[in-house]
Parts: C-alpha cells; sequence; structure tokens
C-alpha cells in the first residue's frame, strides 16, 4: 500500500507502462494488484471502465435469455448509472468517513474494471448453468470490487470491506428512494 498526501495534486494522466484493455480486464478479473493500481493513476481509463461496464450490462442481458433490444438498452443505463453512483457512494464512505485517499475517478476506474467477471453473464441463457453463473459471477465480482476499492483507497482488506458493506446498504437504500420517487414498485416484503 502506498500513501499519498491529501494534498497532492492529481496528475492529468498516467505516463506509466499501459497495458492492453484485454490484459486490463484480465488482470482486474485475476485481483491482480498492479492492474488496479496502474488503473486507478490513469485517468485516461475512465472510458475503458465505462465500456467493461457497458459490456458487461449486454452480457448480463444476453444472459437474461428474451432479452430484446430494450431490454438491452435498459441494462446498458441502468448498470452505466448504478457503476456512477456505486463509485459516487464508495468514495464519499471510503474517502471522506473512513479515511482513505482517492478521488471519485480513480474509484470509477478501478470499480468499472472490477465488474469483468460479469462479461461471463451470457452464459446464464443455458438454462443448465444459469444458477451456477449467476452466483459465480456475483461473488467474483464482489472479491474484485474489495480488491478494487482496497486499491483505490489505500487502506487495508478490513476497511476495504466496510466500506463495500456501508456502500452495498447505501446504495440499496438510495436505488429503493429512486424508485418510490419515480413511481415504481418496490420489491416483495418491502413496504412504506
Amino acid at each position: 500500500m502506498r500513501s499519498r498526501p491529501r494534498s497532492m495534486e492529481r496528475q492529468p494522466s498516467y505516463d506509466g507502462p499501459t497495458r492492453p484493455f484485454g490484459d486490463r480486464l484480465l488482470g482486474a478479473a485475476a485481483f491482480d494488484v498492479s492492474t488496479y493500481e496502474e488503473l486507478e493513476a490513469d485517468t485516461t481509463a475512465t472510458p475503458q471502465a465505462a465500456l467493461v461496464v457497458a459490456l458487461v450490462a449486454i452480457s448480463a442481458a444476453i444472459g437474461a435469455s428474451q432479452a430484446g433490444p430494450a431490454e438491452v438498452l435498459g441494462r446498458l443505463v441502468t448498470e452505466l448509472l448504478g457503476w456512477l453512483l456505486w463509485s459516487g457512494i464508495t468514495y464519499l464512505i471510503g474517502d471522506k468517513l473512513l479515511g482513505g485517499t482517492a478521488t471519485w475517478g480513480e474509484l470509477q476506474r478501478t470499480i468499472g474494471f472490477a465488474q469483468a467477471p460479469g462479461l461471463l453473464s451470457a452464459l446464464r441463457a443455458v438454462p443448465a448453468l444459469s444458477a451456477a453463473v449467476e452466483v459465480m459471477v456475483a461473488l467474483w465480482k464482489l472479491f474484485a470490487v474489495i480488491v478494487a476499492i482496497r486499491q483505490a483507497l489505500d487502506f487495508g482488506t478490513g476497511k476495504a470491506l466496510a466500506t463495500a458493506i456501508l456502500g452495498f446498504v447505501a446504495y440499496v437504500g438510495l436505488a429503493l428512494l429512486i424508485t418510490m420517487l419515480a413511481g415504481g414498485s418496490l420489491p416483495a416484503g418491502i413496504s412504506t
């Protein structure tokens, strides 16, 4: 773990070695610390992180079997907005509340690439694999996000886990609030 002063100015772009997009995907999925450190520092990688999230959304829509164009578009918008919201919540909790050192952009990049295991979600279209793939992908993404949070915020795994848990609770709460304000129905078992 490296530490840097909070007042240190961020560089406009990363000047170290950069891996090709595919290598970054594989590195993020393999919990490779150096990949997450590179993504944290490379301010030009944010569009790539958005691309990962978009590709995962398309894969998830394909895995939902009868995904038509409307569902693919809906998943794409939901995943991209969810990624921005999750990154922002994680930034506020990890940086402002728990004393990590990161920018929202650093968390966008690392958390975006941590979604890479979700590319396997298309395999849910195979009925015999659907449940196993869903569980495997969810757990894999969870572990990757914890590594992403830990590396971006420059603190230990315990604080990364605490940030993820607190962030998840806040994220779900905000999602429910937005659903209610938009006139949508709440999931079964939740009432106002």
